[in-house]
């Protein structure tokens, strides 16, 4: 039972920087953007992660007794449009900074505090027809290593590793006012060669891998005037397995949640706020509540 423990910790805090999962798209992203714009945003992002699973049941001994993690962060994000061999595209450069603050039975682990990993992301839209309303749009993402880590711990804000990420988005007029759309992206990882805390291990210098992840997406978007947009979305995520050292951990993601989301524009800015939680998980912590409020300014 205590390495059963053991291996349990070790899994959730693998983990635990995919707890944001894939690339959450807000309403109308997949809309194609205006060239030639210019775009500062601000996103307030709060999570809270409780209640370890592992192979689909509750672990609640240990460190998991009453386990909480919670994370805060504010995100700063600038947005150019643009043309791209003829064809709508958009890039962008993200920074977090924030706090990661474990809880409860994980209280004895220490907070992490300071910059998240740095995010560059460029999309084009091979296909967009804004009279039917129908668009497709491809991305692609760069997550790099810039936020703090040390190995000593188990929470931090950065994950020590390159990401990568492709992303497939595609909305179209269902009826009226009303928009269904649907995206699936795809996350590999780099190697983390100091996962010495994480995973469990008095050596600095061992080795992390991790499988890829993929999140499906798909809801309805409603415009309920000039003004108020509102959506629900529902997710799947699958894949992630871990090895440390290549000893394969046997902790697949598997988890089901779902957000609901708002817009509202304004002649000062677009504001949105979004709210979810998991629904269903198989390895790790659930996510028990996703906030984000944001607000998006052309300049």
């Amino acid at each position: 039972m205590k390495q059963f423990i053991k291996r349990s910790l070790c899994s959730a805090l693998l983990l635990y920087p995919l707890l944001g999962w894939g690339i959450d798209l807000q309403p109308n992203d997949i809309v194609t953007p205006l060239p030639d714009k210019r775009y500062a945003q601000i996103t307030y992002f709060n999570t809270e992660n409780t209640t370890y699973y592992k192979n689909g049941s509750v672990v609640s001994t240990g460190a998991y007794a009453s386990p909480v993690v919670d994370a805060q962060s504010a995100i700063t994000k600038l947005i150019g449009t643009y043309t791209l061999a003829d064809l709508p595209a958009a890039s962008f450069v993200q920074l977090p900074y924030g706090t990661v603050r474990p809880a409860g039975s994980l209280s004895g682990s220490p907070s992490s505090t300071g910059i998240g990993d740095l995010a560059l992301a460029t999309a084009i839209w091979p296909y967009s027809n804004r009279e039917t309303r129908t668009y497709l749009g491809l991305a692609a993402y760069l997550t790099i290593p810039t936020g703090g880590y040390s190995s000593t711990q188990a929470f931090n804000m950065g994950s020590n590793r390159y990401t990568t990420d492709i992303q497939l988005g595609y909305q179209q007029k269902m009826i009226g006012d009303l928009d269904g759309m649907f995206a699936i992206d795809t996350i590999w990882y780099g190697g983390n060669g100091q996962c010495s805390v994480a995973c469990l291990s008095p050596n600095k210098n061992v080795s992390l891998n991790q499988k890829p992840v993929t999140t499906t997406q798909v809801g309805p978007i409603y415009k309920i005037n000039q003004i108020f947009t509102v959506s629900a979305q529902y997710y799947y995520v699958a894949g992630g397995a871990t090895s440390i050292n290549n000893v394969y951990q046997n902790n697949v993601i598997n988890t089901q949640r779902f957000m609901l989301s708002s817009l509202m524009h304004t002649d000062i800015g677009r504001f949105s706020m979004q709210y979810g939680r998991d629904m269903g998980v198989q390895n790790g912590l659930m996510q028990t509540r996703v906030f984000t409020l944001r607000f998006l300014k052309e300049f």
